[in-house]
């Protein structure tokens, strides 16, 4: 018996398509991110909504280089050994953060399972340099499952971001196939004790739709999301 639920194709509805427009905002938030020797999960990740975002002055940094140690099997970027920590990436990403004029800042990285706190200090170091240079703008930090390590999960919480987001991304049948490295139960877990730390920070999570997951393993993952205290969740 196959793993995943049978797949019925329609045509791409209208509202779906996407539209390839270079416009002055995409033009000039590229030179800001070349100029600045970032990354943004926008073009690491082969985001299809680059051009929306970006034309829209939006666009998500991506911090801890852009060597990712994972390699799960839905995600563009690239995998293999990072290099050295960039120490100068924070203010970097501040100041960019400021001269867009962004009202709120999104903050993912790769997965750095090479390093003792998994990154967790660089993005407490972005926090608050972004908080020192705009302090009128909110933050949201995606972070890594840092291999279950509540102290990084601390670390960054008490930097005060306004949104803490982890993804669950799949639902636990698939994770094996999809996302091998990572444990449904410690994503949640994780979660709960960004709560249990911090009950008034909003909590959030996103999954994929499409990937061979059935409605009721849908409804168990809402369901699950529900108990462990989280507040917004992405589909």
């Amino acid at each position: 018996m196959s793993e995943f639920s049978p797949l019925t194709t329609q045509p791409i509805p209208p509202w779906i398509r996407v539209r390839v427009t270079e416009g002055g905002n995409f033009k000039d938030l590229k030179q800001i991110v070349r100029g600045s020797r970032l990354h943004t999960v926008c073009e690491e990740a082969r985001c299809p909504n680059i051009f929306d975002c970006w034309n829209r002055r939006t666009a998500t940094f991506m911090i801890l280089g852009d060597v990712c140690t994972r390699a799960c099997h839905f995600c563009a970027v690239t995998s293999g050994r990072p290099s050295e920590l960039d120490l100068g990436e924070p203010l970097r990403v501040a100041e960019s953060v400021a001269e867009l004029g962004l009202r709120h800042a999104v903050i993912t990285s790769v997965d750095r399972d090479d390093l003792r706190d998994g990154g967790a200090g660089i993005f407490a170091r972005t926090i608050r340099a972004i908080r020192r240079r705009s302090p009128g703008t909110t933050i949201e930090v995606l972070t890594p499952d840092f291999q279950g390590d509540f102290e990084a999960v601390r670390t960054v919480v008490e930097a005060g971001p306004d949104i803490f987001n982890h993804n669950t991304e799949t639902v636990p049948r698939l994770y094996a196939r999809i996302r091998p490295k990572a444990v449904y139960a410690n994503s949640l877990a994780l979660l709960r004790h960004v709560k249990t730390l911090a009950p008034h920070m909003v909590s959030k999570s996103g999954l994929m739709v499409g990937l061979g997951e059935t409605e009721e393993e849908l409804l168990e993952v809402f369901r699950n999301m529900r108990a462990h205290n989280i507040d917004v969740l992405t589909v």
